[in-house]
């Protein structure tokens, strides 16, 4: 699979997926924590590996034009 995440899009995403997580963990004993810890889990594997399917369906690389 190419990579579609890159640059800016990858700090952002790094950026609000720990964001979330904290925001998730010092509220665990809510809903809205644990939604924002499962959402910034998936945001920051996403900024890990490179690779969103959102962005593949919608046609979308912010890698640039090394995608290996």
């Amino acid at each position: 699979m190419d990579r579609n995440v890159g640059g800016t899009d990858r700090t952002l995403r790094i950026v609000l997926g720990v964001a979330l997580l904290a925001f998730g963990y010092r509220n665990r004993d809510r809903t809205a924590g644990a939604l924002a810890f499962v959402a910034g889990s998936d945001i920051l594997a996403t900024a890990v590996i490179q690779r969103c399917p959102v962005n593949a369906l919608l046609g979308i690389d912010t890698c640039g034009s090394e995608s290996s």
